[in-house]
């Protein structure tokens, strides 16, 4: 995923246009860092919570009247914001977002609901089918935007429909599945729209299988994935190769750029320590893409979100 581009023209001018239409709902220079697993970056200019259809609304009327930049920003477990921070408005879904409906194998979710609690709670209801998701540690929302997947499954396997809400124009639609363009850790949702909520078609089960398989991802992730500030896997993986193994056969285990280094226990994780900044995760990111494409001829392609950066 590419980064979040800078440079619009009059951007102060949409912030101020936008702040004026959200009021006492917008959030000036509202930190971001804390909103991340990562823990680094700077402000947003403004911040807007949402828990419903009233402030989302108001918000499709700030960002239609004033054109500013954007960022729907979800649990914060796959990007990395820039020291600098975002110069936009990043909107934060929570309050009504945050339901789930059960109805036989059907499965209705917020889009701010989380997909470790959407695991369990899918498991404590007898349906299988996704117990895999326990081990992704953002939202719904951000997992249908990025076809979030892992231990041999992904969104798509079970998505039946997404419902998404254009920022600039305030279209409401319900897409299926087949009209999102899902592929590997990508779908068609751009980043002006907001998945407010998606339903899922699961499969009966039994409670106590699918604990025990929820209990066996996580400790698997404990015993073979680093923990500390990083943002899980920093590259997609080629087709037909892993990134980790790519990193890993360049020589790039424990590279450094002051306190951001490759960790030894998976190659394809950044992580940070208490004194990097994200510009040293930035730069080490560029550092690791530059020597597998010399030392292995392959251009690895970044699967977290870079936000604030210049291309």
């Amino acid at each position: 995923m590419g980064p979040v581009t800078t440079g619009k023209p009059r951007r102060d001018e949409a912030v101020e246009v936008a702040a004026a239409r959200l009021g006492v709902l917008a959030r000036r220079d509202a930190p971001l860092g804390a909103r991340t697993t990562y823990r680094l970056g700077g402000p947003a200019a403004l911040l807007a919570d949402v828990d419903g259809q009233d402030s989302l609304g108001r918000v499709v009327e700030a960002v239609a009247t004033s054109g500013v930049e954007v960022l729907v920003l979800g649990r914060g477990s796959n990007l990395l914001v820039a020291d600098a921070g975002f110069p936009g408005l990043c909107v934060v879904l929570g309050g009504g977002y945050e339901a789930v409906r059960i109805d036989g194998c059907r499965v209705e979710a917020g889009g701010a609901v989380a997909y470790p609690a959407l695991a369990r709670t899918t498991a404590q209801a007898g349906l299988a089918g996704f117990e895999w998701a326990v081990g992704i540690p953002g939202s719904v929302g951000a997992g249908v935007r990025g076809n979030a997947g892992g231990h041999g499954s992904q969104t798509a396997d079970r998505l039946v429909a997404a419902r998404l809400v254009d920022l600039r124009t305030g279209e409401d639609r319900f897409v299926p599945a087949e009209g999102l363009a899902l592929s590997y850790r990508h779908s068609a949702v751009r980043r002006d729209e907001v998945v407010v909520g998606a339903s899922f078609d699961l499969a009966p089960g039994e409670c106590a299988e699918s604990l025990a398989r929820i209990a066996e991802i996580v400790a698997w992730r404990k015993a073979n994935q680093p923990g500390g500030r990083n943002a899980g896997s920093v590259f997609q993986n080629p087709p037909g190769d892993s990134a980790g193994r790519l990193i890993e056969l360049a020589g790039l285990k424990d590279l450094a750029v002051n306190g951001a280094r490759v960790a030894r226990r998976h190659a394809n994780f950044i992580q940070a320590d208490a004194s990097a900044s994200a510009d040293d995760v930035y730069r080490l990111i560029g550092e690791v893409r530059r020597l597998v494409a010399e030392r292995c001829g392959v251009e690895l392609v970044t699967e977290i979100c870079l936000v604030g950066f210049e291309p």
